[in-house]
């Protein structure tokens, strides 16, 4: 992997093994240990119990043509290099916020404790692994999956105030806890960002799936985007990143990051 922005005397020299001043702008390629991956994506400081402000990141994968999905997945359009990306960022998380839709298709398990991270989250005063946070109005969700029976930190579903009261039971007894944030079926994409701070979980991650996506770009919650352009071509009529209605006003993201490894990209882009 190699940094292509932003580039310095340092990072060039680090990402070749010389001096600063010796290297390309490009620098070389070389396997990012967990701990560069973790350092380069790093919450902002005011981003936990220091500085108690929520800030939600996305991470999504896009093939070339804008297909976020092959065959109702986002697996066969990802790579190793992702993968790390994608387990490094959930083990900087304190919630993965992600959509019912994405859950079932996705086949989502809870999440780990990583011994690699355990230190880096002791330190943060973070929990032994990210808790795993459910979207779903209508709470058409399989509640004797491992996601909510057996995971190390306790699964939450956000949902409505006008949820079915016999799917939050159900919900509950399987051992999820029911956060409401919404007055009506759907759920409030300001008041969940809210409701999960106020438990204590500042540092947020989604995965998606795009619907979700859209509902959180649209509402204006949405501080980072964390984006793998994957080399690939896809055709078809797969899903974007983020569905939905379009907004007014498109909303403007500035690059702060630019990785690549073997042809995929690994973008990063905050809201100015």
């Amino acid at each position: 992997m190699r940094r292509l922005f932003p580039v310095t005397d340092e990072t060039a020299a680090r990402d070749s093994g010389g001096a600063p001043g010796t290297a390309g702008a490009e620098g070389v390629d070389h396997e990012w240990s967990l701990e560069e991956l973790a350092a380069a994506y790093a919450y902002p400081s005011g981003s936990g119990p220091a500085g108690p402000e929520p800030w939600l990141r996305a991470n999504m994968v896009s093939t070339l043509d804008g297909a976020a999905q092959h065959d109702g997945r986002s697996q066969p359009i990802s790579s190793a290099a992702d993968m790390r990306i994608f387990g490094t960022l959930r083990a900087l998380a304190d919630a993965v916020v992600v959509g019912a839709e994405t859950v079932r298709q996705e086949g989502y398990r809870p999440a780990r404790a990583r011994e690699d991270f355990a230190a880096l989250r002791e330190v943060a005063g973070q929990g032994p692994a990210p808790a795993i946070a459910v979207v779903s109005a209508s709470l058409d969700l399989d509640f004797s999956l491992p996601l909510f029976t057996s995971p190390l930190v306790p699964t939450l579903v956000l949902t409505g105030a006008a949820a079915a009261t016999d799917r939050i039971a159900a919900a509950e007894k399987a051992g999820a806890q029911v956060v409401i944030a919404g007055d009506g079926m759907g759920v409030d994409p300001a008041r969940a960002v809210r409701a999960l701070a106020d438990r204590g979980l500042y540092r947020l991650l989604t995965e998606g799936g795009p619907r979700l996506l859209g509902q959180l770009v649209a509402a204006g919650v949405l501080d980072e985007l964390c984006l793998t352009v994957s080399p690939m071509l896809t055709a078809g009529d797969a899903q974007r990143i983020a569905g939905g209605p379009p907004v007014a006003v498109p909303r403007r993201f500035e690059l702060t990051s630019l990785l690549e490894e073997a042809g995929f990209l690994f973008s990063r882009y905050r809201r100015t």
